[in-house]
């Protein structure tokens, strides 16, 4: 049992960073541990650590996609603007299809034409944030039908819907990676995108399907946040690309690709999260807040170059 404990730890050393951050913050505030406080961590944590799971699949296979959060916020718009219309499923079948739309277009570009996914994703982000404010003017578009809001409002037994959501594409996503031959590609072309393709697999093709589930993993977030609030905001999702790829680093996927696991994600989001919330508890200075997570995020890189 206690080898077994030591290999696994071994294997996700984020969860010793877990539990260390967990404790600090325990000692520093009564409020922290609180069952209340664990279900507002959760559900603050269920929009990057859904994105950070779309974004596990790209960095995997060697990308970088910086494009989630514009397209989170493009999503999130479209789809509202069906919503307004009172068709819960045909808004969110749109807001999919938009996000999922831009991340084959982002893998099109990228694997057809082997262009890098830095410069062609940061292109979509710049493309994605113009169509949003385009599309609503600058103007939040708000009120929709109350069952869609349950998505981001609702409650299950005391656990909010949108942790329902987001362990749902946990378990889909880590059963891909797991047990399919896209998982088993992911990591292939990650870890030796040449030898791949030479070995018989059309890498183009996959490429795209990684960028698609990206991109949809977005929309998808962009419509819980956009049922929580009641509203689409055109500022959605600044920023989200940044936190997103801090929770897939963390977690000890290698941004070069070929290494990771997409439990590390779920425990980077997490981290990501009780530092969110720890340091708001304990009253530190927002101006400060920033160089903290910095800071952590760059202890994670460094101690990921340490092991290669």
């Amino acid at each position: 049992m206690v080898k077994k404990i030591l290999s696994f730890l071994r294997s996700y050393p984020i969860v010793v960073g877990f539990v260390a951050i967990v404790v600090v913050f325990s000692i520093m505030s009564n409020r922290f541990l609180t069952v209340s406080n664990m279900l507002n961590i959760l559900r603050q944590i269920t929009i990057n650590g859904t994105i950070a799971f779309g974004m596990t699949f790209v960095i995997l296979s060697g990308g970088i996609d910086l494009s989630v959060g514009s397209v989170f916020a493009f999503s999130a718009i479209v789809g509202a603007s069906v919503l307004q219309g009172g068709n819960i499923l045909a808004g969110i079948l749109v807001a999919l299809a938009v996000g999922a739309a831009f991340g084959a277009f982002n893998g099109v570009i990228i694997a057809k034409m082997r262009l890098q996914p830095f410069i062609v994703t940061l292109a979509t982000m710049a493309i994605a944030r113009s169509f949003t404010q385009a599309f609503s003017q600058g103007r939040p578009i708000t009120g929709f039908p109350d069952s869609f809001r349950e998505l981001g409002r609702g409650e299950y037994f005391g656990v909010p819907v949108p942790v329902f959501v987001m362990f749902g594409v946990f378990l889909l996503a880590w059963y891909i990676l797991s047990n399919t031959k896209l998982g088993l590609y992911t990591y292939a072309i990650g870890g030796n995108e040449e030898a791949t393709r030479l070995s018989g697999v059309k890498v183009a093709n996959y490429k795209i399907l990684i960028y698609t589930i990206s991109g949809a993993l977005a929309a998808l977030s962009g419509l819980i946040l956009t049922a929580r609030l009641n509203s689409a905001q055109p500022t959605f999702g600044t920023g989200y690309e940044l936190d997103a790829i801090a929770a897939v680093v963390l977690g000890g996927t290698s941004l070069s690709g070929g290494k990771g696991t997409i439990v590390g994600t779920l425990f980077g989001a997490m981290v990501m999260g009780i530092i969110n919330n720890g340091m708001n508890l304990v009253s530190i200075s927002p101006f400060y807040q920033q160089a903290v997570k910095g800071a952590v995020i760059l202890l994670a890189v460094m101690a990921e170059r340490n092991e290669q």
